[in-house]
């Protein structure tokens, strides 16, 4: 593989954010005292659904739906997020504790034979890329993560994973020299 990297000088129209990796499968507690930055994760990152026919609920309603509570150490602007899914996946959200949906992810199924479509895999997730400044994670919100699967077929090894970029400022908007100009106009 070759990469290209290219650098570009930092300005005020840029800010830095943090990446949180998301897990369903974290069982994390809060230690005694602590503010959630020195938390135990107990990430397992895959696990199985099992096939509604084996617990006698064979119907439309197929679905295994993983959920977990989570506080991140700070707030801020969520200014992308995508999940991450494999064969079953169905779509995973990411919720306010308020319950507005905060990011949506759903999976694309290739159709084809050929690499990057192949057909009933997962070939790609949609991404939430929300207005600057629309979606605020307040300091100490709990948040939710959804994750769902189809168990209409039993799946092993599966996950549920939610990425997110977080900015702790707005970038400040940029003027533009497109400005409208009003033109009174004589009709004849």
């Amino acid at each position: 593989m070759r990469y290209t990297v290219k650098w570009i000088d930092w300005d005020e129209f840029i800010v830095p954010v943090k990446i949180y990796i998301l897990d369903v499968t974290d069982t994390w507690k809060q230690l005694d005292n602590s503010t959630g930055q020195s938390s135990e994760h107990e990430c397992h990152v895959e696990y199985d659904v099992e096939s509604c026919s084996a617990s006698g609920m064979a119907d439309n309603r197929c679905t295994d739906s993983k959920r977990i509570s989570l506080v991140l150490p700070t707030g801020g602007y969520i200014v992308y997020g995508v999940a991450h899914q494999h064969l079953g996946g169905i779509g995973s959200a990411l919720y306010g504790e308020d319950g507005r949906v905060l990011c949506s992810s759903i999976p694309t199924y290739g159709q084809g034979k050929e690499a990057g479509n192949e057909a009933g895999y997962i070939v790609g997730m949609s991404t939430c890329y929300p207005q600057p400044g629309s979606v605020k994670i307040n300091v100490g919100e709990t948040l939710i993560l959804e994750s769902n699967y189809s168990s209409a077929h039993m799946h092993t090894g599966v996950m549920g994973l939610f990425y997110i970029l977080v900015a702790d400022q707005l970038p400040k908007p940029r003027l533009s020299l497109r400005v409208p100009i009003a033109k009174k106009v004589n009709k004849v």
